[in-house]
Parts: C-alpha cells; structure tokens; sequence
C-alpha cells in the first residue's frame, strides 16, 4: 500500500479545522470533538445544543459535494479494507473514545492547543498506537 504524500491539501484541510475549532470556542465556548459533537446529536440536551451540533455533522457529511461542485470531481477515496474490518474497526474506535474521554479531533486539535496534560497524553497514546499498527500491518503483515 502507498501512501501519497499531500502537503498543500494537507495544510489546507489542517487550516481549516484549526479555524473551525477556533470559532467554535471563541462564538459557543465548546470543545470542537467530533465524537462529542455527534454524541450530542444522539443524545440531545437542548434544541440549541442539537442545532450547532447537527450543522457540523451536515457539513462533514456534504464536504465531498462541496468538493465535487468547485472542482467537478468527487474526491478520490481509498478504503483498503472490507467492510467487516471497518465495522470491527470503528467498534474498537468507540471503544476508545469512551474510555478516553474523547476522540483525536477534540484531544489532538483543542485539548493539545489548550495545553491539557490529559489531552498532552491521549494523543502521544494515539500516535505511539498509530505508529505501532502502521509498522505490524506495513512489515509484520505485509499489507
């Protein structure tokens, strides 16, 4: 499997979700945790909450639109796995999430960028876990 390298669209996506984290703090004073975000629209508190809430994930959701109505193309999406391994996978994610009080988006972006010690050491454990699984499935496994 090759990885290609995307510095500028990269940056770009980077950019942008830095920006939507900043404004979402600075307008409603909320974390920007995509599990949070979508926990809420599951499980709703208040109509206000739910409507901030629901406008993030209809506007994940309609990104690739966005995309294919700009450039005339929808992106270009590889998933090399099947779909019972993306199941088993995002059931192992949630798994997670719940027992690290988040998910990458909100320790990773908000709670790195507030200096959270808790966030601090959730992402060093998502990325010494990445690594990790990058290196069994790239050199143990062969994939």
């Amino acid at each position: 499997m090759e990885t290609v390298f995307t510095p500028w669209q990269s940056l770009g996506g980077g950019v942008l979700i830095g920006l939507a984290a900043v404004l979402l703090m600075l307008f409603l004073g909320r974390v920007m945790g995509a599990t949070g975000i979508l926990a809420g629209v599951l499980r709703p508190v208040d109509g206000a909450d739910f409507g901030w809430r629901a406008a993030i994930l209809v506007g994940m959701v309609t990104g690739p639109a966005v995309v294919w109505a700009l450039t005339g193309a929808m992106p270009a999406v590889e998933v090399p796995v099947s779909t019972p391994m993306l199941i088993v996978g995002g059931l192992i994610v949630g798994v997670g999430v719940t027992y690290g009080s988040g998910c990458t988006s909100g320790h990773g972006v908000c709670g790195m960028a507030r200096l959270s010690p808790r966030s601090i050491i959730a992402t060093v454990t998502f990325m010494i876990t990445t690594f990790a699984t990058v290196f069994v499935v790239r050199h143990v496994l062969g994939a």
